[in-house]
C-alpha cells in the first residue's frame, strides 16, 4: 500500500509541539525507571483486522487492516523510545487464525486475547479506523469497556491529547462493547484514529505527518494516564 507524505507548515508546527510535550512528560518516565534495568511498563499494541478480514474500506479504497498496521508499527517505535516493553498482536498483513480454523474471526480474536493474557500488560491499545455511511462523519475517538475504571481513565487521557493536538477530533471518549476491551482485566482501549469513509479525513490519515501526530498523541495520553493513575494509587 502506498501512503502519502504531505509537508505543511501548520502540521510541522503542531508536530513540534507534540515532541516538546512528550519530552516534558517523558521526564517522569525516565526518572521513575532510571534505577531499573528492565522496562517499567508493558503495552500491548493491537493492529485491528488482518488476513482475510480487511476491516472497513475507505472512500478511495483504503483497506483498514493495512493502515491499522502502519499506525501500530509507528506506535511501537514511539513507545519503545520511551522505554516501554511493547508486545504486538500482529506485525504483518496476516490474520492470527489457524490454517484449519472453522471460524477464522473467532479464532483470530482468541489468539489476540491469549497474547494479552500472556503479556500481563499495563495497558492494551487497539488501533482501528472508523467508517460510517454518512461521509461527513469524522474525528479520532477512543473507546473503553463499560465497567473498567482504569480503561476509562486511559481513554480520557488519550482523548484529551487528541483534542489538544489533532484536527477536529471527537469531543469525548465513549463506552464501546467490543471484544478487545472486554476480553481482559487489563486497561484496554480502542483508538479509532479517524474516519476513512470521509474523503478528506481518509487522505489526511494516509499522510506520514498526521500518522505521527496521532501516534504522539496516543503516547502523550498514555504517559498522562500513568501519572494520574499513580497519583490515584
Amino acid at each position: 500500500m502506498k501512503f502519502i507524505t504531505i509537508k505543511k507548515r501548520t502540521i510541522c508546527i503542531v508536530l513540534a509541539c507534540i515532541v516538546l510535550i512528550c519530552s516534558l512528560v517523558g521526564i517522569f518516565y525516565a526518572v521513575s525507571t532510571a534505577s531499573s534495568p528492565q522496562p517499567y511498563y508493558t503495552v500491548v499494541i493491537d493492529a485491528g483486522h488482518g488476513g482475510i478480514d480487511n476491516g472497513s474500506i475507505g472512500y478511495s479504497g483504503t483497506l483498514e487492516s493495512e493502515i491499522n498496521l502502519w499506525y501500530a508499527k509507528t506506535l511501537n517505535e514511539y513507545f519503545s523510545q520511551f522505554g516501554f516493553k511493547v508486545i504486538m498482536t500482529r506485525e504483518n498483513e496476516n490474520g492470527l487464525y489457524g490454517p484449519f480454523a472453522s471460524n477464522k474471526k473467532k479464532d483470530d480474536m482468541k489468539v489476540r486475547q491469549s497474547i494479552i493474557e500472556n503479556a500481563k500488560p499495563d495497558m492494551v491499545i487497539s488501533i482501528h479506523m472508523n467508517s460510517f455511511k454518512e461521509t461527513s462523519s469524522r474525528g479520532a475517538q477512543v473507546f473503553y469497556a463499560k465497567d473498567s475504571t482504569t480503561g476509562h481513565l486511559l481513554a480520557q487521557n488519550i482523548q484529551n491529547q487528541f483534542k489538544k493536538l489533532l484536527i477536529k477530533p471527537r469531543n469525548e471518549c465513549q463506552v464501546g462493547d467490543y471484544f478487545i476491551v472486554n476480553c481482559t482485566k487489563y486497561p484496554s482501549v480502542i483508538v479509532e484514529c479517524g474516519f476513512i469513509s470521509n474523503p478528506e479525513e481518509e487522505q489526511l490519515l494516509l499522510t506520514e505527518d498526521y500518522k505521527n501526530q496521532v501516534c504522539y498523541a496516543v503516547v502523550c495520553g498514555t504517559l498522562s494516564y500513568l501519572m494520574s493513575n499513580d497519583a490515584l494509587s
